[in-house]
């Protein structure tokens, strides 16, 4: 059943409820009034007949009126319709042989007595309740009809207000599953309603962010890939057509032996990157020392470093004992340090520090502070340096602060005392290494 129907349903139901008490409060007053006003009747028709009771007219009058006469005499026997007799009997009828009046009920039996020469007289009445309990009935009825269609309409007018903005914005959820990003819906009704389409419309915004990052994404790892690609594609066609010969081939031969491993590296990164959310991707965690590491990543980069003119930096001041994957550790500190090197001019430094935690700083023209956060945001970086310096394409960092979030560490990003980025990992740190 849809929103509307419900609310349409909801309200019958509220209404129903609503009459149905209304009318037995309102039954239970009306008789118990209608049982007053009987009384209030009776008592002023034996007050009026009390001197004339023995009038064969006033007699007539009162069995015209369905009330009953029953004789009391002045020894306190009483004689009259059976049933009026009984009533009068349950109650206090004596009193009328003292001379004081008596009211009383018995049943739906109203009684009035009165004292009267020697004995006295009562006047016996049943309360009118069966023809107004008929019509209140009939009313009660007539009223919760009128209130049920009107409830009905009201429901119906009311579910087909609030679910016309639901149904926008299906329509447009709909239309986003099929591949729209352009569509918006208007903010509009109460409140509630108003912030599910502000929620939808933020999460179109979301995704036609993401979706443009994505692409930018694969357009720069797309680029990323054609520059070996093509180095080894010519150098390989110089090498089949004769072109290059002789002394030639082994610089040939180390270009695209540099270039094939550089795309196995990226290809490497994008395929660890994409694995690593799963559950099968492997972490073997030890308790390790980070020094040996460290020590072992600076012989290669430094090298490296050495050969692009960036001076590089060993600081080692502390030997902390971690929980970590050291082969997962050393691709962090070589991701860390590639992107260092990228954007490190030379003449400038590069530095691999190592205290209670491991740090890479650069010398390079750094980040805008609102870039720190976001620098580990798979693309970002690229889209927004692309044009003013060597960038990646933002595969390695991704990849870094995921290595490290799987290890069970942290990895913030800032600015360095030497001009440039620092990224700062914290592992878990343990008492004393594995075996000890």
């Amino acid at each position: 059943m849809n929103l509307a129907g419900r609310i349409a349903l909801l309200c019958l139901g509220v209404a129903f409820v609503a009459v149905t008490v209304a009318g037995f409060v309102s039954i239970r007053q009306v008789l118990s009034t209608s049982q007053q006003v009987s009384r209030e009747f009776l008592r002023s028709q034996a007050d009026v007949v009390a001197g004339q009771i023995s009038n064969n007219r006033v007699e007539q009058i009162l069995e015209g009126q369905d009330i009953a006469i029953v004789r009391i005499t002045a020894s306190g026997e009483v004689t009259g319709d059976r049933a009026a007799v009984r009533a009068v009997r349950a109650v206090d009828y004596r009193e009328v042989l003292s001379g004081s009046a008596v009211s009383g009920v018995s049943g739906r039996l109203n009684v009035e007595a009165r004292p009267s020469g020697a004995g006295g007289f009562a006047l016996v009445q049943e309360t009118e309740t069966s023809g107004t309990y008929r019509t209140l009935v009939r009313n009660i009825l007539g009223a919760l009809g009128i209130g049920l269609a009107v409830a009905c309409l009201a429901g119906l007018a009311l579910g087909t207000f609030l679910a016309r903005p639901l149904r926008r914005v299906a329509s447009v959820a709909h239309s986003m599953s099929a591949g729209r990003r352009d569509l918006r819906v208007p903010v509009s009704g109460p409140h509630e309603l108003a912030e599910v389409s502000q929620a939808v419309n933020s999460l179109a915004d979301a995704l036609q962010r993401s979706e443009s990052r994505q692409r930018d994404f694969l357009l720069s790892v797309s680029h990323e890939l054609r520059t070996p690609l093509t180095a080894v594609t010519g150098f390989a066609e110089s090498l089949a057509d004769g072109v290059v010969s002789g002394t030639q081939v082994a610089p040939v031969g180390t270009v695209i032996l540099e270039e094939s491993r550089r795309l196995d590296r990226l290809v490497t990164d994008l395929l660890d990157l994409a694995r690593l959310g799963a559950d099968d991707f492997r972490l073997d965690l030890a308790a390790i020392s980070l020094e040996p590491v460290v020590r072992s990543a600076a012989e290669v980069w430094h090298a490296r470093c050495h050969a692009r003119g960036v001076h590089f930096a060993l600081e080692v001041t502390s030997s902390p004992v971690v929980r970590a994957d050291a082969r997962r550790l050393r691709q962090v500190i070589d991701g860390l340090l590639e992107n260092a090197l990228r954007v490190t001019p030379a003449g400038r430094p590069v530095v691999l520090a190592l205290s209670t935690v491991l740090q890479v700083r650069d010398g390079g023209p750094g980040l805008a502070s609102e870039d720190y956060p976001v620098a580990f945001d798979r693309g970002v970086l690229h889209a927004r340096y692309q044009d003013s310096r060597p960038v990646g394409t933002g595969v390695g960092l991704a990849l870094v602060h995921g290595l490290v979030t799987r290890m069970g560490g942290t990895i913030v990003a800032g600015p360095a005392a030497e001009g440039g980025a620092a990224f700062t990992v914290t592992l878990q740190p343990v008492t004393s290494p594995a075996g000890a």
